[in-house]
């Protein structure tokens, strides 16, 4: 096993952020190619393009997130879900992220103590502390940068975890038999006691004590009001602040939103295009092309024109 835990032959995804240098992420890039062959088997995502992707399910081995040399990369659950779903099972992440001492100074910052928490509820197992050490003078001035915050009780830790042997949905039948022993009847027997306390006599219902509710009394003029038919109208999509149209879309926000999209030119999200292949998400419109210098007009074909 190599640096990062690392095999020959392995399939790994390098999650990088906004804060991870250029030069040091292909270093990294460089050295897990090295480390897996000469076979193309490493990918570069950014974490926040990580989930518009397109990844199967069960696609790598290893996934290294933040361990990019000076990179401060926080980890929304939604990201470590994804990351749990494109992990193989059996397969291991390991990340990086700074956290701090004590709660309630930074709502964006994780503490110590749950962020192992967040690893283990996106479903990986055996999650554990591998390193925690303080921060680098350019690491804390990319948080100050990146995160907005100041203080002097941060933390890098390392941390890695492993995706259960076993793919998410799958099902195995349990042999379980709850049935009971026939009585004389040839039917289940029953508890007299059981049976005695669930059973509700005439004599029951005739108890002065006992005080019965009129159900009538439990509504109020305003239960009783014919309701407006306005109020009963589902409100649509962007009325509810939807930036995505819901399937079968029938209150025109899937047109609108087809027609700003082939309106638009297409736009890094990264910001890292230029550089190759090697660097670009999944997604991205300029797959396949070489690297060109930034800011340099490039021209793409129409069937390529959508979002990077």
């Amino acid at each position: 096993m190599g640096e990062y835990g690392v095999a020959p032959g392995q399939c790994v995804a390098i999650i990088w952020d906004s804060s991870s240098p250029v030069e040091a992420l292909k270093d990294l890039v460089d050295k897990i190619q090295a480390l897996v062959g000469a076979n193309n088997r490493v990918f570069v995502e950014n974490i926040n393009q990580l989930s518009q992707s397109a990844h199967r399910e069960s696609s790598f081995d290893v996934i290294l997130s933040g361990v990019v040399p000076g990179s401060t990369a926080q980890h929304s659950a939604e990201v470590l879900a994804e990351i749990a779903r494109i992990l193989k099972p059996g397969g291991r992440v390991l990340l990086k992220e700074p956290v701090v001492t004590e709660s309630g100074k930074n709502s964006r910052i994780k503490t110590a103590a749950k962020l192992p928490t967040a690893l283990t509820l996106s479903g990986l197992v055996g999650v554990k502390e591998l390193q925690k050490e303080a921060l680098t003078p350019e690491e804390a001035q990319s948080v100050q940068e990146h995160l907005g915050y100041q203080g002097n009780d941060l933390l890098i830790v390392q941390i890695e975890g492993r995706k259960p042997n076993f793919e998410v949905g799958s099902s195995s039948q349990l042999k379980l038999s709850f049935s009971k022993k026939p009585g004389p009847s040839g039917k289940p027997s029953v508890d007299p006691a059981t049976a005695k306390l669930w059973t509700l006599s005439a004599n029951d219902m005739n108890d002065e004590e006992m005080d019965l509710l009129d159900s009538d009394e439990l509504l109020d003029s305003e239960d009783l009001k014919k309701p407006d038919p306005s109020s009963l109208r589902a409100p649509s999509c962007k009325d509810m602040g939807k930036k995505k149209a819901c399937k079968n879309c029938t209150c025109g926000l899937a047109e609108e939103l087809e027609q700003e999209k082939k309106s638009s030119q297409p736009k890094s999200a990264c910001g890292n295009c230029y550089l190759g292949d090697a660097f670009r998400c999944a997604s991205c419109p300029y797959l396949g092309m070489p690297a060109f210098k930034p800011g340099e007009k490039i021209l793409l074909k129409e069937n390529q024109l959508h979002d990077a």
